[in-house]
């Protein structure tokens, strides 16, 4: 593996960087890589908001979505170079403005809606007028996501829904959900379901926050009573929604930002224990120094195996159990680095917010909120199944 850029991939490199020093607004600056619901809302209010000046100099640059075609508002980026802006956003600490909308449902209209569809809905997504939730999860349909039975019956020029979803990120913000739901339950599980566009506002919708116990409200409950669905909102052919589903542009799946951004929270821990030693009790005890040394060294196994993945796909390959590995890896690093921050905060992590050591009490909520890092976005279990059956030839039992 050659670790240098060439010529042409230090230019971008440079030119990336450069548009971060220029563009990036001060107001964000420490804020960390991902935007969260509220934020969006606020972007959408005011033109002066940071996070709404930040999308513009994006959306200029087709920085949005830099893997999408140019003649649908992306950069059209090369697998290289999306790999080169993704790492240099997360060296930076930039904010990201994507979101589900340019992440999974723009790539999957691109590919399979109409063309009354992509005119409808891609602008929105780019311009963060129109803010996405993904409507998969059920409360008997988590990981076997298949197992969806959220009905849509077919009635006139609509589809009449009625169901429940479960752990939908960002619902209580969202305009609109891409979701699942079945269209005939007496076909194999795989192929009785349809892809449809629901409108958030429209009647019969009641979303329902749910606290973690890190006390933020990031998922959500969904209901739908007789909730009426233009037939022009299904994406694809009724019962092939499945397939649809699976449809994915984002070729970058080396998780480089993830990696960087862990990293980045083990350096800030570091910090805190050169800069603060009386206020962290727990930095003398050899255990904490040598569990420093231990994720360090992970952290940069996780850099280097986000490689690997990025250069498969530069070589024309499509990592599969691979991109699994990267996942586990940096989501169990995630948690053991939140767990060594408690132990060096000692008591005082104990504490959720404030406290008289003021960053220990952000190790206390580091740590609770990081529990649900080894199950969104696929369990760790899945992962590992994932591993042993494409990667090793297992069976499935």
């Amino acid at each position: 593996m050659d670790f240098n850029d060439t010529t042409e991939e230090a230019q971008w490199r440079t030119e990336v960087r450069d548009f971060l020093k220029k563009e990036y607004p001060a107001e964000l600056q420490g804020r960390g890589g991902r935007e969260d619901g509220e934020g969006l809302f606020r972007a959408r209010a005011s033109e002066s908001d940071p996070m709404k000046r930040w999308r513009a100099a994006l959306k200029s640059r087709g920085w949005v979505a830099p893997a999408w075609p140019k003649e649908y508002g992306g950069a059209g980026l090369d697998i290289k170079r999306q790999f080169i802006l993704n790492e240099e956003f997360a060296e930076f600490g930039a904010m990201n403005v994507g979101g589900f909308g340019t992440m999974m449902l723009g790539p999957t209209l691109i590919v399979h809606g109409s063309e009354e569809q992509k005119k409808e809905h891609l602008p929105g997504i780019l311009s963060g007028e129109v803010q996405w939730c993904q409507g998969w999860s059920e409360p008997n349909a988590g990981s076997d996501v298949a197992s969806v039975q959220t009905r849509a019956v077919r009635d006139g020029d609509d589809y009449v829904i009625n169901g429940q979803k479960i752990w939908t990120t960002g619902a209580q913000y969202a305009d609109m959900m891409y979701m699942l739901a079945r269209t005939d339950p007496d076909a194999p599980k795989h192929r009785g379901i349809s892809y449809f566009l629901l409108d958030m506002h429209a009647p019969g919708v009641t979303v329902r926050p749910l606290v973690t116990m890190s006390g933020v409200a990031t998922f959500n409950e969904v209901f739908f009573e007789n909730v009426r669905v233009p037939a022009r909102n299904r994406v694809g052919e009724e019962n092939r929604g499945w397939y649809i589903g699976t449809t994915t542009l984002d070729f970058e799946r080396s998780s480089i930002g993830s990696a960087v951004g862990i990293r980045k929270q083990l350096e800030g821990l570091m910090r805190f224990a050169k800069e603060h030693p009386d206020q962290a009790p727990g930095a003398k005890k050899r255990e904490v120094q040598m569990a420093f040394a231990d994720r360090w060294i992970e952290a940069n196994v996780a850099k280097l195996m986000s490689y690997r993945v990025i250069s498969m796909q530069d070589a024309g390959l499509i990592p599969n159990h691979e991109a699994s590995m990267c996942k586990l890896f940096t989501s169990e690093m995630q948690q053991r680095i939140a767990a060594l921050g408690v132990k060096l905060g000692g008591p005082y992590a104990m504490v959720t917010a404030g406290g008289p050591y003021g960053a220990a009490g952000r190790f206390g909520f580091g740590y609770v909120n990081s529990v649900s890092a080894t199950i969104a976005g696929g369990t760790s279990e899945i992962q590992r199944n994932i591993m042993a059956q494409r990667g090793l030839g297992l069976p499935r039992d």
